[in-house]
């Protein structure tokens, strides 16, 4: 798995239109926060148990079918770091992670979108 920061990877998805972008966040995260355009939804784990999500592989073997780059994106980079170790595992190359994820690190007062991250690097994004 390679790590890309949020330009890096929307410069990517450019270079590479084959590519499958998935957010791997939860269904509500995905919903209500707001996910990077062109962005399907696989979550990697969700409510109300939050456990891991028994067919992620499956489901992303599905979406990128035969030698397709995979890039994955969560809030801030660790859940999809946890899912693209998954899928390194099971066989499937190109995977690239998302440095920072959508939202990006806490900063001081705790608070995401404003240090690093996809919507914070101005990169285009929806709220369904």
């Amino acid at each position: 798995m390679e790590h890309l920061t949020p330009k890096e990877a929307y410069q990517f998805l450019h270079e590479h239109p084959e590519a499958v972008f998935i957010d791997v966040r939860s269904e509500m995260e995905f919903l209500f926060v707001g996910h990077p355009v062109g962005a399907i939804h696989v979550a990697w784990n969700d409510g109300p148990d939050w456990e891991i999500n028994p067919h992620f592989v499956g489901q992303v073997r599905k979406a990128a079918s035969i030698n397709r780059p995979v890039v994955l994106i969560c809030r801030s980079g660790n859940r999809s770091s946890d899912a693209g170790r998954a899928l390194d595992e099971a066989g499937i190359h190109g995977v690239y992670n998302v440095l920072h994820g959508f939202e990006g690190e806490l900063n001081d007062q705790h608070q995401r979108n404003s240090m690093t991250g996809w919507r914070f690097e101005g990169l285009p994004w929806e709220q369904c």
